[in-house]
């Protein structure tokens, strides 16, 4: 989408509206923490005018991140954790590599061998992942069944070691924690689809911070800032 259609029709600049999008997506702040700091910088932005550009420019700058994701390793390490939608906790899949890069996130009301199989689907179309040679998972039946489901079907390679050891997903669990400390100051999610579209977009404002784009000079905040503008043709 060109610069003139994206932002066309805005009464904000470009590099305000990314502004308060990415520090959403990135640091613990409520959408009236925003409309306060912004009113420090002399603008006045409703919260409801910057909720709806998370909204619009949140899944732009998630898929317009995406393209310049690194290869992950094939040693996959699988986990799920609770997410709140609707006042009732749902599980969110979500799977490193060996290296901590994220390999993907899946979000179901159900915790069983359909979810796993779904998640695995979705982690496995992912153009930036590896297929695995080693999955670690916990002690959860529906993974070795899922899993087999898609041997069966021949969507996933015979020679797939699965392990059951807990010390070794340490690293995803670790990596839960970004995600659920960004996702507890919202208080929950209205919708499904809603915090589907907005844990996406966490997802890869993490993985920027996490180093995962080819681009190696986005260590500092810095550089992030200007690799966001660059993806939407508003750099300097």
């Amino acid at each position: 989408m060109e610069k003139q259609n994206l932002f066309k029709w805005k009464h904000y600049q470009p590099d305000i509206i990314l502004l308060t999008v990415r520090w959403y997506l990135r640091y613990n702040l409520s959408f009236r923490d925003l409309v306060e700091m912004m009113e420090e910088r002399g603008l006045p932005i409703a919260h409801t005018t910057i909720m709806r550009w998370v909204h619009q420019y949140g899944p732009e700058l998630d898929e317009r991140v995406r393209r310049h994701l690194k290869q992950t390793n094939d040693s996959w390490r699988v986990d799920e954790t609770y997410i709140k939608v609707k006042g009732q906790w749902m599980y969110l899949y979500r799977a490193v590599d060996s290296e901590g890069n994220t390999i993907d996130f899946y979000l179901s009301e159900s915790r069983d061998t359909k979810a796993a199989k779904c998640f695995f689907k979705k982690a496995l179309a992912a153009f930036h992942v590896s297929k695995p040679r080693v999955i670690t998972v916990d002690k959860n039946p529906a993974y070795p069944a899922a899993i087999q489901q898609l041997k069966d079907e021949k969507k996933m390679p015979e020679g797939i070691q699965i392990r059951q050891i807990r010390y070794l997903n340490n690293i995803v669990e670790q990596d839960h924690r970004f995600i659920k400390k960004r996702v507890r100051s919202m208080l929950g999610f209205k919708s499904f689809q809603t915090a589907t579209s907005i844990l996406s977009d966490i997802e890869a404002m993490h993985m920027m911070k996490k180093v995962q784009v080819h681009q190696q000079q986005v260590k500092s905040v810095q550089n992030r800032k200007e690799f966001i503008d660059k993806l939407f043709g508003i750099a300097s």
